[in-house]
């Protein structure tokens, strides 16, 4: 097999599949379809030095960042696939044949996303990213809730779309190109700045900075939870990356992208963590719980941008990854215990639940105390490695950046803990048929659930199996700002 022709199936294949997975109304079709995926993906990773086409003048280029964001898509993509054939199994009419339909498109969108190398082909694969997402959100329109949560998801991303444009506008207009590579040679200039504030406040609507977030916590909690997985687990985070690299061609701009950076980070932590502790219901719990995991990987970022040193979006692309393992398996086990009510999942729901589904009770457990950063799980090793980054040779405004990170994992566990101690106190789920629902769990909760809980646990004991993936990832934005 030619490496071209491979490599341009990778980002195609998802679109041409959406509507065979559709309009075939076979459950083996998106498998099918993911499986010749990773058989791309996996030759592409054969292939000497990062794959790359030229189609039109536009220029596809799987480097290391775009490798990870590509396993990460796959898997996540195979695993909610999986999750959905048990969860949308009584959904009436075409449900889950749109909703096969529309992940295939989101995964392609991803790997698009991972691949573009300028900054219109970026803002196209976030906005297509996006429109998929929001169509998910909005998988049960019928319920004034989750339309409200569309609504206000479609809104707020399309107000943050424009201003993106608004900035790739401005960087064409000044510097001639829309080449990520040839942009960071324009030298100095106004609208170079004016540019990388619009990126700022576009994408930090998709990527759920700080106060830019509103939209986070009501898609997530009407979202089918499987959604919610891809959402809190890859949606946002990819669009944090496409920040990043749009950010990183501006790196010669005189203004201090990386401190900016932190403190946003700090902001995100602060009022997503605080937010998150008055919330009783699980899902918005766990919403507001990714606006703050987001504020750990924008301090990695942002250490890298300030010293161009690779070794702080290493930490951060690392917890990219044990966040979307971890978030996701938080979301999908949580799904699990829900099955059967009629409400919104609360933590007295979870009262006894150890009883009633053992092992999505322990895979919630470990989900959230891995989040809350408690060693030796995954979540404390990404963060950790976070933390070293900003203590090796920064300013001492940095490392109390770092400090106060730390602290705000020990918050964090304020509101974790009790949902893995409810779930192993004694007691019985609230709500009539929710028992008997959850005493034979299908193949498709079980089968995701422990993949993700076993590879999560496997990171947190053995963090060096990431480090060739992250290392090269990090040294991809490294290399953006070191210029």
């Amino acid at each position: 097999m030619n490496a071209v022709p491979a490599f341009v199936w990778l980002i195609a294949l998802p679109f041409v599949g959406a509507p065979l997975a559709y309009f075939s109304r076979r459950r083996w079709v998106i498998f099918g379809i993911i499986g010749a995926l990773w058989l791309i993906f996996g030759l592409q990773l054969l292939q000497p030095g990062s794959p790359n086409s030229l189609m039109g003048g536009v220029r596809l280029t799987l480097d290391g960042a775009g490798v990870l964001l590509a396993g990460l898509a796959l898997t996540m993509g195979t695993l909610i696939g999986v999750y959905a054939s048990a969860y949308l199994k009584h959904e009436a009419g075409r449900a889950r044949d749109r909703h096969d339909a529309l992940l295939l498109i989101l995964i392609g969108a991803l790997l698009g996303l991972g691949c573009a190398t300028d900054l219109f082909n970026l803002w196209l694969w976030l906005e297509l990213l996006s429109g998929s997402a929001w169509m998910l959100v909005a998988f049960h329109g019928n319920r004034p809730a989750a339309l409200e949560a569309t609504v206000k998801y479609v809104t707020q991303s399309m107000v943050g779309s424009a201003l993106s444009l608004i900035g790739v506008a401005l960087t064409l207009w000044q510097a001639g190109s829309l080449d990520l590579a040839q942009i960071s040679t324009a030298g100095v200039s106004p609208l170079l700045l004016a540019a990388g504030g619009f990126f700022v406040i576009g994408m930090g609507v998709k990527a759920a900075l700080v106060p830019l977030h509103t939209w986070l916590p009501d898609a997530h909690s009407q979202a089918p939870s499987g959604v919610s997985a891809l959402l809190s687990g890859i949606v946002v985070e990819a669009a944090l990356v496409a920040l990043l690299r749009s950010l990183g061609a501006l790196a010669g701009v005189s203004f201090s992208w990386g401190t900016l950076l932190i403190g946003c980070g700090c902001l995100n932590l602060i009022i997503g963590n605080l937010v998150a502790l008055r919330q009783h219901e699980i899902k918005r719990m766990l919403a507001y719980s990714s606006v703050a995991q987001v504020g750990y990987m924008l301090i990695g970022f942002g250490i890298t941008a300030l010293s161009g040193d690779p070794s702080g979006a290493q930490g951060a692309f690392f917890h990219l990854i044990t966040h979307a393992l971890l978030k996701g398996l938080a979301f999908l086990a949580a799904g699990v215990m829900a099955v059967g009510l009629v409400r919104p999942l609360t933590l007295a729901d979870l009262s006894g639940g150890a009883k009633r589904a053992p092992l999505a009770a322990l895979a919630l457990s470990v989900a959230v105390l891995g989040l809350g950063g408690l060693p030796p799980l995954a979540g404390f090793m990404s963060k950790w490695q976070i933390f070293v980054s900003g203590f090796a040779g920064s300013p001492g405004w940095v490392q109390a950046a770092v400090i106060f990170a730390a602290l705000n994992s020990v918050l964090s566990l304020v509101y974790y803990a009790p949902v893995a101690l409810a779930l192993y106190r004694q007691g019985d789920l609230t709500t009539t048929g929710t028992a008997s629902t959850m005493t034979a769990q299908p193949v498709g909760f079980s089968l995701p659930l422990l993949v993700m809980l076993l590879v999560s646990l496997l990171l947190g004991l053995v963090p060096g199996l990431m480090e060739t993936i992250t290392g090269e990832a990090g040294a991809v934005l490294g290399s953006l700002w070191a210029r």
